[in-house]
């Protein structure tokens, strides 16, 4: 029944986000945070990912090659059920949608042109920016535990995160580097700074 709902669950994220991998993990977190089970050997429902474990599989996907979404899920799949979680979790994340886009493909190119489409996605695109900005803030509400709409708490004593942030904003912003050798330099970096 819990890979079902894995299923259920990652196929609702994917079929109701728009703008690929990165934009679906706005939802996919408040979903994945929201929901609840109860571990073997508990008597206490837990969510199924806390905002800390989602950054985590966030920073472990953005580490890997491959599209991040179905990494996140697996994640938080294998937390929940081991490997046929990992499984359900991103079958549920990339079948539904890669079948539904082999169908609609085709009727697209057909239709893409057409002023009701354009339009559309006019509207479409700023709000995936919305929602990257929005997973953004979620996650550096974690991150660097500051208090959600204010800087109150320990957003001053997390300085050296924000040299992270900006340090690898720069690089990918004024170079051509690949985003894996920014992460893997980052965790090389804190295993020697934060042991």
């Amino acid at each position: 029944m819990l890979l079902w709902k894995i299923f259920v669950l990652y196929t609702r994220v994917a079929l109701f986000s728009w703008g690929g991998g990165p934009a679906s993990l706005a939802l996919m977190q408040r979903e994945t945070t929201s929901a609840m089970w109860i571990p073997p050997g508990s008597m206490e429902a837990v969510p199924w990912a806390t905002p800390l474990e989602f950054s985590d599989a966030v920073a472990l996907g953005n580490a890997l090659p491959g599209p991040v979404a179905p990494q996140v899920s697996a994640y938080v799949g294998y937390k929940l059920a081991g490997v046929p979680g990992a499984i359900a979790a991103a079958a549920g994340t990339v079948l539904p949608t890669t079948i539904l886009m082999l169908f609609l493909v085709v009727y697209f190119f057909k239709i893409k042109d057409s002023l009701l489409i354009q339009s559309m996605l006019r509207a479409v695109r700023p709000v995936v920016v919305g929602l990257l900005l929005w997973t953004t803030y979620d996650m550096a509400y974690t991150v660097f535990g500051v208090k959600k709409f204010g800087l109150g708490g320990s957003m001053t004593l997390g300085w050296d995160k924000l040299l992270f942030v900006a340090v690898s904003f720069g690089l990918l912003t004024m170079t051509r580097i690949n985003p894996a050798f920014v992460i893997f330099g980052a965790a090389l970096l804190g295993g020697v700074v934060y042991r």
